[in-house]
């Protein structure tokens, strides 16, 4: 019989090596900053760009354009790791190298491919997606962003809300952004520098319940010249093109969660252990082992779901909805409750701001909503089922 490798979460040497590579990284640079970026709401722009010496940035980038060339199990991986010590942190990474890397790089020509990828790939530049407006999130057909053409240039207008990466600083814009506007033709892409004229930061937003490390900002276009070369395809192709990319959003933003809950499982588990109550540890009592095995129970349901949905991604083409939906409604529900176990064993340790698991509490309410929320998963699953039941089993 032939050799199978039953390792689901480490399937090739490459990905056990991209694991290792990873979570070494992430115990000796990630997790020594994470609490003082997030107290502070700042991006660690240093530590972002040795991510790109990793080759992480282009991680789903084909070799022959600079990149790292791996898969979508590969970005579930990094994801995973780096969420599990920084979500925050985690959610600039995954702006930058899905919603814009993976994105752009499946949809440019050589050209724009040429004049932009090896800056974003090592990090000199950082990246990001507009989609969001501030009165259009999960409807993406409503947007009111317009980009009207006027010979080799558009004229941008419109306002984009909540864009991770928006901002380095207070002050400082993100350098490059894929943004998403309607033209005569139907919804469209263009890539927007740091720079173009009519292209600014309306403001920096502050005050998040988590996710602090990223940073958050509103973008205004007011008559924002764009070239017509920088346009992504044709015109109204990008509805496609935005539809292909939610699904590996998806999956990775699944990928966060599982991150979260499994740092969770092993703070509550160990914490458990050592600490004492009416003279044994409290994980001899039955209540805690009830937040510790479901907690265990659930994370393992969620991370296997993601795991064998990744392994059958295609990152060039759509059709994978239904799973990229289903793990992301699973798995950010599971991360919200298992986060919210472990701050019930560690008790009043559990709510202070050293403690990971109050961080972590934190920043798993905003993968229900980020990346589209748990009311258009459901929506849409139920629409998939009910077109195709032959997917049930």
């Amino acid at each position: 019989m032939p050799t199978v490798n039953l390792d689901l979460f480490n399937p090739t040497e490459e990905h056990t090596l991209l694991r290792k590579t990873v979570r070494d990284f992430v115990r000796t640079h990630v997790e020594p900053q994470a609490l003082e970026y997030d107290r502070q709401e700042r991006f660690n722009l240093p530590l972002f760009r040795q991510l790109g010496d990793l080759g992480l940035l282009g991680i789903t980038v084909p070799a022959e354009y600079g990149g790292s060339g791996m898969d979508a199990l590969a970005a579930v991986i990094a994801h995973e790791e780096l969420s599990a010590s920084d979500p925050g942190f985690c959610l600039a990474y995954l702006a930058h190298a899905m919603l814009f890397v993976n994105n752009f790089c499946h949809n440019a020509n050589a050209d724009q491919r040429q004049r932009y990828l090896d800056k974003v790939i090592s990090g000199e530049w950082v990246g990001g997606m507009c989609m969001t407006e501030p009165s259009v999130g999960t409807d993406v057909l409503g947007m009111k962003s317009e980009a009207i053409r006027r010979g080799d240039y558009y004229y941008l207008n419109g306002r984009k809300m909540f864009i991770t990466n928006g901002a380095l600083d207070d002050a400082t814009l993100g350098n490059i952004f894929l943004v998403y506007a309607r033209t005569e033709k139907g919804i469209s892409s263009f890539v927007v520098e740091k720079g173009f004229s009519g292209f600014s930061l309306g403001q920096r937003l502050h005050g998040k319940a988590g996710m602090r490390a990223s940073m958050t900002a509103e973008l205004v276009f007011d008559d924002c010249v764009v070239p017509v070369e920088n346009r992504l395809g044709e015109e109204g192709d990008s509805l496609l093109h935005m539809m292909r990319n939610l699904e590996i959003e998806r999956v990775t933003i699944a990928a966060m969660s599982t991150g979260i809950a499994g740092r969770c499982v092993e703070v509550m588990t160990r914490y458990a252990s050592e600490r004492t109550a009416f003279g044994q540890p409290i994980n001899a009592f039955g209540q805690i082992q009830r937040y510790i095995a479901d907690s265990y129970a659930q994370y393992m349901a969620a991370r296997t779901y993601l795991y064998y949905t990744a392994v059958r991604m295609d990152l060039n083409k759509p059709g994978q909805r239904i799973d990229s939906d289903g793990v992301k409604l699973v798995a950010t529900m599971m991360a919200k409750q298992v986060a919210d176990n472990a701050m019930q064993v560690l008790g009043g340790y559990g709510y202070l701001g050293e403690y990971v698991v109050e961080r972590l509490w934190r920043d798993a309410k905003l993968l229900e909503i980020g990346g589209g929320t748990l009311e258009a998963h459901q929506k849409n699953i139920t629409k998939d089922l009910t077109r195709r039941m032959d997917l049930i089993r």
